[in-house]
C-alpha cells in the first residue's frame, strides 16, 4: 500500500509541475506578448510565489484523500515550475521563438 501511494503522489506531482510550466510558458508567449510589465525580471518570482500560495491550501485539502499525500513540497514544485514557465515564455518572446496561431 505504501509504494502505490508514493508512486501515485510522485506521478501527480510530476504531471502538475509539467502542466504548470507548459501553461505558464504558453500563456506568457501567446497572451502577454505585448504587455511590457509581464517581461520584467522580477515577475517570474512574483508569479511563482503566488502560485505556491494558491496551491498550498488546495493541495492540503487533496491530501485528505487516501493514497494521495501531497503537501508543501508539491506546492513548492508547482510554484517553481510556474515561475520557470513564465521566465521561459519571456525568453521565447525576446528571442522570437513563437508562432502566431490563426
Amino acid at each position: 500500500m505504501g509504494m502505490i501511494s508514493l508512486f501515485l503522489s510522485l506521478g501527480l506531482l510530476g504531471v502538475g509541475a509539467l502542466m504548470g510550466y507548459g501553461t505558464a510558458r504558453r500563456f506568457v508567449r501567446d497572451r502577454l506578448r505585448y504587455v511590457d510589465a509581464a517581461h520584467k525580471p522580477s515577475i517570474p518570482l512574483i508569479v511563482g510565489v503566488a502560485a505556491f500560495l494558491l496551491a498550498l491550501p488546495v493541495l492540503n485539502v487533496i491530501s485528505i484523500l487516501p493514497l494521495v499525500h501531497l503537501g508543501g513540497g508539491a506546492a513548492i514544485a508547482l510554484g517553481l515550475s510556474v515561475g520557470m514557465g513564465v521566465k521561459a515564455g519571456t525568453r521565447d518572446i525576446r528571442e522570437g521563438r513563437y508562432e502566431l496561431k490563426p
